[in-house]
């Protein structure tokens, strides 16, 4: 079903399902002979979401091998590439909160966390104060189950259960949120979700809320003219057929907006921040991954690194 502008979900459907899928590939990644990440919730998390295909794709009960390519040969996109991919980016945000907490910031913000467990798998200073934005029930779901595991946070933990269509920055503050204070910020895999025109608010939003010293590390994915999406709809749809092959049926093509956006370096840069963006294969050479063909969408990714 195609995305409307109150759509709801959970982490089995719709949007929901892709926080599943990132899981998963973390899962996958912290398994590699020299893993670049170590996620040790990203299987139990899968596991405990119950989407048989994403439990055996954590387990390693499917293998790139089972996924890379299809039945007429054809990697549309790669489990490889994308579990490298996810490790690059989940690297890259890992380091941004590290090194915004070497630098003196002691506040951070995690926009539309997911099932991401950095609060739980980072080490923190004694000091610091992490919040984390999302659906109430991917919220309440994650909690449940890391408590149900043993796990406790290793910071002070704050989570705050709204939609970020709605007034987050006032469930925020009433979270203890202090915008007198330097902030991290990190909105991660959040910006291909949004409709184009819709990709500012949040980024004005986290600018007004943003003292001086406040850092900024954001996922940019880049407009798309009418021919590239038409391009980007057949790769998905590729992905889409050899993902029902095991059972899964999701059409990645309805979860993302297409069209014309801003350029999130440029628009940060005219909006108060000293920004720069690292293209996806650059992130994938700086930890010794393999770049991806330019043919698959990721390649147009960029990760941005901003400062005020």
């Amino acid at each position: 079903m195609a995305r409307t502008d109150n759509d709801t979900w959970d982490l089995a459907s719709s949007v929901g399902a892709t926080a599943t899928m990132v899981a998963a590939a973390r899962a996958v990644a912290s398994r590699a002979d020299e893993p670049v990440i170590n996620d040790p919730f990203a299987e139990p998390l899968v596991r405990a979401v119950g989407v048989d295909f994403f439990t055996k794709l954590a387990t390693g009960e499917l293998t790139a091998e089972d996924l890379d390519v299809d039945s007429d040969g054809q990697n549309p996109v790669g489990v490889t590439n994308f579990a490298d991919m996810m490790a690059a980016r989940t690297k890259f945000f890992d380091e941004f909160f590290a090194d915004a907490a070497a630098a003196g910031v002691r506040q951070a913000v995690i926009l539309a966390s997911g099932l991401d467990a950095r609060g739980y798998r980072l080490t923190w200073p004694a000091d610091m104060v992490l919040y984390e934005i999302d659906q109430p029930d991917v919220i309440a779901f994650k909690r449940q189950t890391l408590a149900g595991l043993g796990a406790e946070p290793r910071t002070d933990l704050r989570t705050v259960a709204i939609d970020l269509r709605e007034d987050w920055a006032r469930a925020l503050a009433e979270a203890g949120f202090d915008a007198n204070r330097p902030t991290a910020w990190i909105a991660e895999g959040l910006m291909g979700y949004l409709p184009p025109e819709a990709q500012d608010r949040p980024l004005d939003q986290i600018g007004e809320l943003s003292a001086p010293g406040s850092r900024l590390a954001v996922e940019a994915v880049p407009s798309q003219q009418e021919a590239d999406q038409q391009e980007a709809r057949e790769r998905m749809q590729a992905s889409t057929d050899q993902w029902r092959e095991h059972g899964f049926d999701l059409e990645f093509s309805e979860l993302v907006f297409f069209g014309e956006r801003a350029d999130v370096v440029e628009y940060l840069s005219g909006h108060g921040w000293t920004a720069h963006g690292t293209p996806a294969n650059d992130l994938l050479r700086r930890y010794g991954l393999t770049p991806i063909d330019a043919e698959q969408g990721f390649a147009d990714v960029s990760y941005v690194s901003a400062s005020k």
